[in-house]
C-alpha cells in the first residue's frame, strides 16, 4: 500500500526546507511563463507610449512639457500601485492582488482607446500605471518564493527579460497598425490579451512560503503537497528527501509583517540602498527612452520611421538580459548590477553625442543592451533583501520609489530639452546611473545562492 503524501514528503519538515530540495521541472516552468506572458503584455502596454507619443501630440497639438506630463502619468499610477498592492499581497496574499492586477491593466488600455481627449488619456494611463504597479513586486515574490534558491536569480531576471521582448512587440504593433488605426486602435489591441492572460493566471497557486509565514500553516501544508505532487509528476521519479538545513531556514518566524520592519536593525542600510537604486535607475531610463520615438520624429524621421529605428535599437535588450541572467548567478549580484549601471551610463552618454544615423544606431544599440541587463538585475535583488511575511511591501515600495523617478524622468526632460539640448538629457540620464552603481557598490550586500531565509535570518 503507497504511503500518504505526508509521510512521503515530510509533513513536520518546515516549508522553505521542502522547497529547497525540489528540482527544478515543467511544473515551476509552467507557473514561470504564465507569469512573465503577464509581465509581457504589461511591457507592451507601458512601453507603447515610446511608439506612439509623438502621434498622440500632434493629435492633440500637445506642448513639449504637456506630453512630458502625459507620459509621466502612468508613473503616478505605477507608484501608487506598487505601493499598495506590496502591503495587501504581503497581508491578504500573493494570488488575489496578483488577478486584480489584470483586470485593472486590461480595462485601462481599452478606456484609452476611447478617450475623447488628452485629460481622459491621462486618468487612464494612470489606471493602467496602477495596475502594472501591482504586478511588478507580486511577480517578483511569486517567483523568487517558487523557484529554488540555485535558480532563483536567473529566473528572476529571465522574468524581466520579458521586458524588452515586450517592448519589441509594441514597437511591431505601432509599426503595423499605426499607420492603418491610428494610436487608438493600437491601444484597443493592447487590451485584448488581458482577457486570457487574467484566465491562465488562475493556474498559479498562492504561496505556500506566504501562508507559513503569515500563520497559516494547515493551508500551507494542504499547497505544499498539491505543489510537490505536480513536481513529482513533471518529474517522473520519487523527490529526493528532505535536507536538514539551517535552524533559521528550518523554523521560520510567524511574525506579522510590517512597513516599519524595513527600517529595522539588519534591513534599513538594505532599504537606503534599494531605494536609491531603483529611484536614480528609473529616472534614468525613463527620462531617455520615453522620448525616443519623439527626439527622432523632432529629428526629421517620419513616424514610421522612427518607430523602425527605435524597434532595431531595442532588439539589443534582448542579448542584454540573457547575459544579464547569466552573470547574476555566475559572478554574483553585485558585481553585475554595478557593470551594467556603468554601461549604461557610459553608452547613454555617447548616445546623446550621436551625429549620424550610424552612430545613433550603434550607440543606441550598446544603451538599450545595458538597460535591459539593468532591469533584468534589478528584478533579480530586490526581492531577496526582505522575508516572505514583508517581501512584497519591501519589492512594492522599492519599485514605488522606482515610479517616483519615472514620474519625474520624463518631466524633467521636457524641461531641460530647450535649454540643454538632445546631449544634456542623455547626460543628465548617465549621471542618475552612475550614483545608482555608486549606492550599490557602497551599501549592497550579496545574495547569490543563499536561500531566502538565510538572507533575512
Amino acid at each position: 500500500m503507497a504511503q500518504p503524501a505526508e509521510t512521503i514528503y515530510g509533513k513536520n519538515f518546515a516549508i522553505p526546507q521542502r522547497l529547497e530540495r525540489l528540482p527544478l521541472t515543467g511544473y515551476q516552468k509552467k507557473i514561470f511563463y504564465i507569469i512573465a506572458t503577464a509581465w509581457f503584455f504589461d511591457s507592451m502596454d507601458l512601453g507603447m507610449l515610446t511608439f506612439v507619443l509623438g502621434s498622440i501630440k500632434a493629435d492633440f497639438q500637445l506642448t513639449t512639457v504637456q506630453a512630458g506630463l502625459l507620459s509621466s502619468a502612468s508613473f503616478l499610477g505605477m507608484f501608487l500601485g506598487a505601493a499598495i498592492a506590496g502591503m495587501l499581497a504581503d497581508k491578504f496574499g500573493r494570488k488575489i492582488v496578483f488577478q486584480t492586477s489584470m483586470i485593472l491593466w486590461g480595462s485601462a488600455s481599452f478606456l484609452c482607446a476611447f478617450s475623447p481627449n488628452v485629460e481622459t488619456l491621462a486618468i487612464a494611463r494612470i489606471l493602467l500605471g496602477f495596475g502594472m504597479g501591482m504586478e511588478f513586486p507580486i511577480g517578483q515574490s511569486l517567483v523568487s518564493e517558487f523557484i529554488p534558491a540555485k535558480n532563483r536569480g536567473r529566473y528572476i531576471a529571465l522574468l524581466e527579460g520579458f521586458w524588452p521582448i515586450g517592448f519589441i512587440a509594441a514597437g511591431l504593433l505601432a509599426y503595423f497598425i499605426l499607420p492603418i488605426g491610428g494610436w487608438r486602435m493600437v491601444f484597443l489591441c493592447e487590451g485584448i490579451p488581458a482577457i486570457f492572460v487574467l484566465v491562465i493566471r488562475r493556474i498559479v497557486p498562492e504561496s505556500p512560503r506566504w501562508l507559513d509565514a503569515s500563520g497559516q500553516h494547515e493551508e500551507a501544508n494542504k499547497v505544499m503537497l498539491v505543489f510537490e505532487e505536480e513536481v513529482r509528476k513533471s518529474y517522473g521519479q520519487e523527490l529526493p528527501p528532505v535536507q536538514n538545513i539551517k535552524d533559521s531556514v528550518a523554523a521560520p518566524r510567524s511574525k506579522k509583517f510590517s512597513f516599519f520592519e524595513l527600517w529595522a536593525p539588519g534591513y534599513v542600510k538594505r532599504t537606503i540602498m534599494v531605494w536609491s537604486l531603483w529611484f536614480f535607475a528609473l529616472l534614468g531610463y525613463y527620462g531617455i527612452t520615453t522620448w525616443l520615438g519623439a527626439f527622432l520624429q523632432e529629428a526629421g524621421y517620419s513616424v514610421t520611421k522612427s518607430v523602425f529605428y527605435t524597434i532595431v535599437i531595442s532588439l539589443a535588450g534582448v542579448p542584454g538580459f540573457f547575459t544579464a541572467a547569466y552573470f547574476i548567478e555566475a559572478k554574483g549580484r553585485k558585481v553585475t548590477i554595478i557593470t551594467v549601471l556603468l554601461g549604461c551610463a557610459i553608452s547613454a552618454y555617447f548616445y546623446g553625442t550621436a551625429t549620424s544615423l550610424t552612430t545613433l544606431i550603434l550607440y543606441g544599440l550598446c544603451m538599450q543592451f545595458f538597460l535591459f541587463g539593468m532591469w533584468s538585475s534589478i528584478y533579480a535583488y530586490t526581492p531577496e533583501l526582505y522575508p516572505t511575511r514583508s517581501r512584497a511591501t519591501g519589492s512594492g515600495f522599492a519599485s514605488a520609489v522606482g515610479r517616483l523617478g519615472s514620474l519625474l524622468g520624463p518631466s524633467i526632460v521636457a524641461i531641460i530639452l530647450p535649454v540643454t539640448g538632445q546631449s544634456g538629457v542623455f547626460a543628465l540620464g548617465a549621471a542618475c546611473f552612475v550614483l545608482a552603481a555608486l549606492v550599490v557598490g557602497v551599501l549592497g550586500i550579496e545574495t547569490k545562492g543563499k536561500v531566502l531565509e538565510e538572507i533575512s535570518a
